[in-house]
């Protein structure tokens, strides 16, 4: 028996999940920017593999065919299933190999009971039935996680928060030793890298690790820094810094670090709070990185950076001011399929 395996974003994938917008969704008078966004990665994406895009009702369908920069592209493909929201990154599945590909579907309690979810819990199982998912077995868990709470090294290595995993919005039953089991248990990890600073402000995830430090390689972790010594982040976002300098490999090395900027605070124009806008929330995707944009000089630098790191993939800002004001962004939106030759 192969021992099981959660393969990191940049290992070969069969297809990305999206999900499109909903009209009754909380988007309001940003729904159309917000849909456009979403095209925009189904676009770029599907000129380099199959984009499953998720279409909650008939009016969510038409909605995609009729989109001008879905129609002028390879189509994705449209699968119906009812949903709460498009954050797919934490309700879709987390696909892990042993001796064949698993779909694993933790529960999804809207952020810890923050959110109405029933839909969303119950999406990977509808994709799954639809045979959207392609050739693998699903494998149904009780505990409380969502896909945006850790990060894969592909050697071992998880990287994850002690707020969100720990703090017993979730899981309010096990101990450290028992999230770590869980973890070793569904994903075959044999280091926990546990965070205990680190903070967006606005963030409603409880500090989800891909909105503050990402692998990029098995060695190397990109995370989001704040050089203003004035913005509120910086005292938290430096401790992770000391924190992510301290960590060790399973090998025993130091990790290389790449520090991202902070783009300048952005409000919500409507209640005037600050929005978690950051960096880290990047896309890998077979042969390119979708880096989220805010129309700040600091977009440039972040992806001169990530395009250090990953110099064999074309590296494209996108503007993810309409995502962010749901608090999300392009990683959130996103799942990605590994494919099945990325068992190894």
């Amino acid at each position: 028996m192969s021992a099981r395996r959660l393969p990191p974003e940049w290992a070969p994938q069969a297809a990305i999940l999206l999900v499109w917008p909903r009209s009754a969704g909380d988007w309001g008078g940003g729904l159309a920017a917000a849909r456009d966004t979403i095209a925009t990665m189904a676009a770029i994406i599907g000129e380099r593999q199959p984009v499953i895009l998720v279409a909650a009702d008939a009016e969510c369908r038409q909605s995609i065919d009729d989109h001008p920069r879905l129609r002028a592209v390879v189509p994705p493909v449209v699968i119906d299933a009812p949903n709460d929201d498009i954050w797919v990154r934490d309700t879709g599945p987390l696909t892990v190999f042993d001796d064949e590909r698993v779909f694993v579907d933790f529960r999804f309690d809207g952020w810890g009971g923050r959110f109405a979810a029933l839909n969303d819990d119950r999406l990977t199982v509808a994709l799954h039935v639809a045979g959207a998912l392609g050739r693998g077995t699903l494998e149904r868990r009780s505990a409380v996680l969502e896909g945006g709470s850790i990060e894969a090294s592909g050697t071992g290595a998880l990287l994850t928060t002690e707020r969100c995993l720990l703090a017993g919005r979730r899981n309010a039953g096990l101990s450290r030793s028992g999230v770590e089991a869980m973890l070793g248990d569904a994903f075959g990890a044999t280091t926990i890298h546990w965070l205990a600073h680190g903070d967006l402000i606005g963030d409603d995830t409880d500090g989800h690790i891909d909105t503050l430090a990402r692998f990029v390689a098995a060695d190397t972790i990109a995370y989001q820094g704040c050089a203003d010594e004035t913005d509120p982040h910086f005292e938290s976002l430096t401790a992770m810094r000391r924190e992510l300098e301290a960590l060790r490999a399973p090998d025993g090395t130091a990790y290389r670090l790449v520090e991202l900027p902070l783009p300048a605070p952005i409000h919500d124009p409507d209640d005037g709070h600050r929005l978690p806008a950051g960096y880290a929330n990047f896309v890998i995707a077979n042969g390119c990185v979708l880096i989220p944009a805010f129309d700040d000089p600091a977009d440039a630098v972040a992806r001169q950076r990530l395009a250090d790191c990953f110099p064999e993939r074309e590296v494209i800002l996108i503007d993810s001011r309409a995502l962010i004001r749901q608090h999300g962004g392009l990683h959130c939106a996103s799942m990605q399929i590994p494919a099945e030759t990325a068992h190894g």
